[in-house]
């Protein structure tokens, strides 16, 4: 009897799943480098870094996300047999609010703390929106005065300064929510005497406004109304607003005016007699004043309202103004890099006690592709001087000289691979190494290696058509063995200048 042919099992596929992405080495150094001097501000002006746990309770984490409607309200949970529901945390504020409400006996107040890591949102993606990102923020915790949110900005405009944008490159746009609180009242979605009534409708009215960058008036617009069909065919349910209602929020939006105290006094007038609205607004002319006497280029906008549910009171955004190219070839603003703002009622959830907060959080990778941008005519960072093989049987000699290259300082590999000396070469212009040392058989009897100053040979390649010519050329040396090091470093140096 014929043996049941047995179902072979499918190789599994070698993608990266929808909305997540992998970094290789250069993105990777580059992000570090960039965090390491956005710290260093952060550390300067007396913040303290905290790492807290990528996995939150549900509860810890609330529902804050601007998209709810999703499934698991926008994060990714699990239901776990002994903990309950957890979630991966979907930004580094939340966390914050359990960690100081956890802690909070032992901990200095105000608490000044900075934190990097990545998080998840359970969103749908798009280009260049992700599921998994990176973010950096700086928080401080216990301090009500909006000399508190002043701070917060104009150290961000220090940490981008540091990051490598131009002084001239970004402004800080801010507003309050308390103004569009006011406004809200005003068209009859929030009543202070029952703040729970009417939450989704709010809510859509906020994720329509701060949307505005990327839908356009119109779009906003039809989410005020009865919804939105984006150009997949998803529908998007609107909050249901009149169209003399929808005229007061778009007016709230439109009532930036030429210079701070204009925008202000139209806000007081939209907001009407409402105390929360006038209160934001006093609020946003003093955060104005602090900013200005600390030089930090700042813009009142009634546009930024920020999508995450938990903020209270100011509101902050950093926009890059220089121009680039989009994919479509269009010049076009970069747009925002960081956004944050005050949050007085987060820690409250835990505590019962008010406990005021605020802080910043920015975009690592939109502003490394910021940079990237500002940067575009830059050489490719080089990679580690590659130390070919030429005997197998001497690898502990090529060891020997990639150790030695690193005990003066200079970053060093030998090739592992297999091949002969093309191979090799093509693995040092993959790496981007900026020099490849051989030493075969005749140069280790003559004590001398040979040095490929592989920029210049790149330059010069095109007029190069025998070994003999490229032996001759100047992009290849021969130096002592016992001189490697400070060879080696001469032609990086060359290279520098």
């Amino acid at each position: 009897m014929a043996k049941p042919k047995t179902r072979k099992q499918p190789r599994p596929r070698a993608e990266t799943p929808r909305g997540f992405r992998d970094y290789f080495g250069a993105e990777v150094r580059a992000r570090d480098t960039m965090l390491a001097r956005v710290c260093e501000v952060y550390h300067a002006h007396g913040f303290d870094p905290l790492e807290t746990a990528a996995v939150e309770t549900v509860e810890a984490l609330g529902s804050f996300l601007p998209d709810v409607d999703r499934p698991n309200a926008g994060v990714f949970a699990w239901n776990d047999a002994d903990e309950g529901w957890l979630a991966l945390r979907y930004d580094l504020t939340a966390p914050l609010a359990r960690v100081y409400a956890q802690h909070r006996m032992a901990l200095p107040t105000p608490y000044r703390r900075y934190a990097v890591g990545p998080v998840w949102r359970n969103e749908k993606p798009g280009p260049g929106r992700f599921r998994q990102f990176y973010q950096c923020d700086a928080d401080t915790v216990g301090a009500a005065s909006v000399a508190a949110d002043a701070e917060i900005c104009a150290m961000l405009g220090e940490a981008l300064v540091a990051a490598g944008i131009g002084r001239d490159d970004f402004v800080i746009r801010i507003n309050n929510r308390k103004v569009l609180n006011g406004v809200m009242e005003a068209v009859g979605v929030l009543d202070p005497a029952d703040p729970e009534a009417h939450a989704a409708r709010r809510g859509i009215v906020m994720r329509a406004i701060d949307k505005l960058d990327r839908l356009g008036i119109e779009g906003v617009r039809a989410l005020l109304g009865t919804g939105r069909r984006d150009e997949s065919g998803d529908f998007t349910k609107g909050a249901e607003l009149g169209d003399e209602q929808a005229a007061v929020i778009l007016g709230f939006m439109a009532a930036r005016r030429g210079d701070g105290a204009a925008t202000c006094a139209a806000l007081r007038d939209l907001v009407g007699a409402s105390e929360t609205g006038r209160a934001g607004v006093a609020e946003l002319e003093t955060m104005a004043g602090y900013l200005d006497g600390a030089g930090v280029k700042c813009l009142i906008d009634p546009s930024v309202v920020r999508g995450l549910g938990y903020y209270t009171g100011p509101v902050y955004e950093a926009e890059l103004t220089f121009e680039i190219h989009d994919e479509k070839g269009q010049r076009r603003q970069f747009g925002s890099v960081a956004g944050g703002g005050r949050y007085d009622d987060l820690v409250r959830r835990f505590t019962g006690e008010a406990v005021p907060a605020t802080g910043i959080s920015i975009g690592v990778d939109r502003l490394l592709a910021a940079l990237a941008a500002v940067r575009q005519d830059a050489e490719a960072a080089p990679g580690p001087v590659v130390v070919t093989v030429m005997d197998r049987d001497r690898m502990a000699d090529y060891q020997a000289m990639a150790a030695e290259l690193r005990a003066a300082g200079i970053r060093a590999e030998v090739f592992l691979g297999g091949g002969g000396m093309g191979r090799q070469l093509k693995y040092a212009d993959q790496r981007n190494a900026p020099v490849a040392v051989i030493e075969g058989a005749d140069e280790r009897a003559r004590g001398v290696v040979q040095l490929k100053d592989l920029a210049l040979g790149a330059r010069l390649a095109a007029d190069i058509e025998t070994h003999e010519d490229w032996r001759a050329q100047p992009a290849q040396v021969e130096v002592a063995r016992a001189e490697l090091a400070d060879q080696v470093r001469a032609v990086l140096a060359r290279a520098k200048a």
